[in-house]
């Protein structure tokens, strides 16, 4: 992150005339050195950090053409709950800037964010926003070597009152829908979530997997609005917050998103879904999921699913949706029918190794179907990290807390992991895949 320093400017009265007029043109040419030696040390520090960032909602480099979006919104990029919490910002904030996320690039994201809204704010702060102003401690400062890069400085109006310049950012906004954390980054998604707090934007964390009291806590000292349940999916509780900016067609998304995650019987979600027939809800509900899934490579098509629903269109009206769903749909049945065979069975769990271009997620609840145990997984090779990534669901009959039990274990094998009482997912180092399984097992 970009460390900061205020810079505080004398009075300008008499700025024009004698020595003082010479010392106002040293001032300047201080500045303007600044301004470049910054400008190239910005420069060299974006490509770096490009270069250890690694790559953001997917292969896309996360950056913004001109001024930072007022509202930027990061959520879940794989499912309906994800893409419906984005679509409902976007509809309450015109100007929403959307960006989507799997939970292993969250901090990165945020990172990268928080470094161009710092930035911003320093290059505001450098070029000033009050006329009449002259900066006279970065000469000094600059003479001394010192690094200066500003967030906010004091600076003097035309009626020579010391004033402060700082722009006023009381209508930004970031908002974090439908990202959980896990033991591995939740002390670092309040740190630079703060840094961002700092950076005079209101944040705003929507989700409902678990999240410990403590790192709540910390959450709110931080300065962050925390709008959090486990009972209701992150697009009904989006619904709720934002309820008096959407209009009637809105109320859909929320209850497609409870109704794919499992959670239309809680008590907003089942008022939600009660407003529409259920057939075509669930016809259009599956539909979304099924696109949503085949095209995780397709950056500009998850953006558009968000750019249709956040103009009240239903999923039939995305053109080409359906028949991609009936693919979909037709490789699912495919892929399940080659896998079977494959599947290992243990006394509590049965699993899987899934190598097709398809998402874990997506057979995980047709390997809990017909396996016959309380609790299903389905592991997945990421070979650029090293690891698999595992999705996990239970039925009924499972009676942990899927999602605190796999944060857990997973953090214990140098993993994470987490989500909800039935529904859970990890990322496992590969050679600890097997004791993990053993573990969870052992612990249903």
């Amino acid at each position: 992150m970009t460390e900061t320093s205020n810079l505080v400017s004398m009075p300008a009265a008499g700025i024009g005339s004698g020595e003082n007029k010479k010392d106002g043109l040293v001032a300047r040419s201080s500045i303007s050195s600044i301004h470049k030696s910054r400008s190239e040390s910005e420069r060299r520090r974006t490509k770096s950090q490009s270069k250890n960032l690694g790559n953001f909602s997917k292969n896309q480099e996360i950056h913004f053409e001109g001024a930072i979006p007022s509202v930027i919104c990061l959520s879940h990029r794989e499912d309906v709950d994800g893409l419906s919490s984005a679509a409902l910002v976007k509809s309450a904030f015109k100007e929403c800037y959307v960006i989507l996320l799997d939970y292993s690039n969250l901090i990165r994201a945020l990172n990268r964010v928080s470094y161009l809204i710092s930035s911003s704010t320093a290059t505001e702060a450098a070029h000033g926003n009050s006329s009449g102003a002259e900066i006279t401690k970065a000469a000094s400062s600059s003479a001394s070597g010192e690094n200066v890069t500003a967030a906010a400085f004091v600076t003097t109006s035309s009626t020579g009152k010391v004033v402060t310049a700082k722009r006023s950012r009381k209508n930004k906004k970031l908002i974090i829908c439908d990202l959980g954390l896990n033991k591995k980054n939740e002390s670092s998604f309040v740190h630079v979530l703060g840094e961002i707090v700092s950076n005079g934007y209101k944040v705003e964390y929507i989700d409902h997997h678990d999240v410990g009291e403590d790192i709540k806590a910390e959450l709110r000292k931080a300065g962050v609005t925390l709008v959090h349940s486990t009972d209701e999916c992150t697009s009904v509780q989006v619904y709720q917050r934002y309820k008096s900016k959407l209009n009637s067609y809105s109320s859909f998304y929320a209850a497609a998103g409870a109704l794919t995650d499992y959670l239309e019987q809680r008590p907003i979600a089942s008022m939600l879904v009660s407003r529409f027939d259920r057939q075509f809800l669930m016809l259009e509900s599956t539909a979304l999921s099924y696109m949503i899934s085949s095209n995780q490579h397709d950056e500009k098509f998850l953006l558009k699913i968000v750019e249709s629903i956040s103009k009240n269109k239903f999923p039939h009206d995305i053109e080409g949706g359906f028949m991609m769903a009936e693919k979909y749909a037709i490789r699912v049945s495919e892929a399940v029918k080659s896998l079977e065979s494959s599947i290992v069975r243990k006394r509590k769990l049965a699993y899987v190794r899934n190598d097709l271009d398809l998402t874990a997620s997506v057979i995980v609840n047709f390997v809990l179907g017909i396996s016959g145990r309380p609790v299903a997984l389905v592991y997945k090779p990421r070979d650029e990290i090293n690891s698999f990534v595992i999705s996990i669901r239970a039925s009924k009959e499972c009676e942990a807390h899927l999602g605190r039990l796999v944060n857990e274990i997973a953090a214990n094998f140098g993993g994470s992991g987490g989500g909800h009482d039935k529904a859970s997912g990890a990322v496992i180092p590969k050679d600890h895949l097997d004791e993990f399984i053993t573990e969870l097992n052992r612990r249903i």
